[in-house]
């Protein structure tokens, strides 16, 4: 369990040290390069638009005494990008200590990508999936290294349909949401079982931010009684949301905190995990189901094209 008064403070010196950040440039994944690029570590910032990619490394530099910051083009819901991405991390660097897999969408009105998959489901489940497994070798040859993906709470909401986990079938959009951050969860549990099972030092873990205010919330044009849900949801996480520095906690705890067990789920310790420090939590039942895992494992490797160098574990 956590400190209770656990802050950046407590990361400790990155130096050496290199970090992948998707949408990093703004919320939770600004304040988490702000914090790793502030101990020590070269930071990365993986974002889809290079003027707000620009502009936050800007930020940081003009804001730290010290920094090393680097930009990196990227577009989680494309995966001829996420491709050229991960060849150009590999082609420039002999190392990755920390991927964090932050980037994300939310609420967004339905969209097929040009890969025939569901906005969200794209961004935040089979992008990650796919650029994960283009830089597992840098990662397990790194030494102690650590994937951590950022999921919700909303993942509570999801339900994984083997039939179309693309999400093809035009559905409420707070589902889609819901499902891509259960298949969060779900990719975790299963890439920790079969880190475990080669024996190397790689850890995998999810994390969570709680209720907090950040430019994610209500993401998306939308139209009648879900305009104005999404405007409510605005005004109330702008208003009673914890601070984006105090919602990137949980991940800087999952990244950088020694102790941590593989496949650990991290999350605020207040008020139904809405607010407070971080601690490590307990997901849905549905995200512990590790058959359910496998499938979603196999299924995601076959809409990506991506195998992992780590093979699942023989049952024992």
């Amino acid at each position: 369990m956590a400190p209770l008064s656990w802050s950046p403070d407590d990361i400790g010196d990155q130096t050496g040290r290199v970090v992948l950040i998707t949408g990093a440039n703004s919320g939770i994944g600004f304040e988490t390069a702000r914090a790793l690029a502030d101990h020590g570590a070269h930071v990365v910032l993986g974002c889809r638009n290079p003027e707000k990619a620009r502009r936050a490394a800007d930020e940081l530099e003009n804001d730290l005494e010290r920094s090393s910051i680097e930009l990196l083009a990227l577009d989680l819901s494309d995966l001829v990008s996420v491709r050229r991405a991960a060849e150009k991390f590999v082609a420039e660097h002999a190392r990755l200590d920390i991927l964090i897999n932050n980037a994300g969408v939310m609420g967004t009105p339905y969209r097929q990508t040009a890969d025939l998959f569901e906005l969200q489901m794209a961004t935040n489940h089979l992008g990650h999936f796919a650029l994960t497994g283009l830089l597992l070798d840098r990662l397990l040859t790194s030494g102690p290294s650590r994937v951590v993906t950022v999921s919700s709470l909303m993942h509570r909401v999801g339900h994984i349909d083997f039939d179309d986990v693309a999400g093809l079938k035009v559905g409420n959009t707070w589902s889609h949401y819901g499902t891509s951050k259960l298949a969060n969860l779900l990719f975790t549990a299963e890439l920790s079982r079969r880190l475990g099972g080669a024996g190397n030092g790689t850890l995998a873990l999810t994390a969570h931010p709680g209720w907090t205010r950040s430019n994610l919330t209500g993401t998306g044009a939308a139209v009648g009684d879900n305009k104005l849900r999404a405007r409510l949801g605005r005004a109330a996480g702008h208003t009673f949301g914890q601070a984006t520095a105090t919602g990137a906690l949980p991940t800087l705890y999952a990244a950088t905190t020694r102790g941590v067990r593989p496949g650990q789920y991290i999350g605020p310790s207040r008020v139904f995990q809405l607010f407070g420090p971080p601690k490590v939590v307990k997901p849905d039942r549905r995200a512990r189901q590790a058959e359910t895992a496998a499938r979603l494992w196999e299924i995601s490797e076959e809409l990506t094209d991506v195998r992992y160098s780590v093979q699942a574990p023989a049952p024992a």
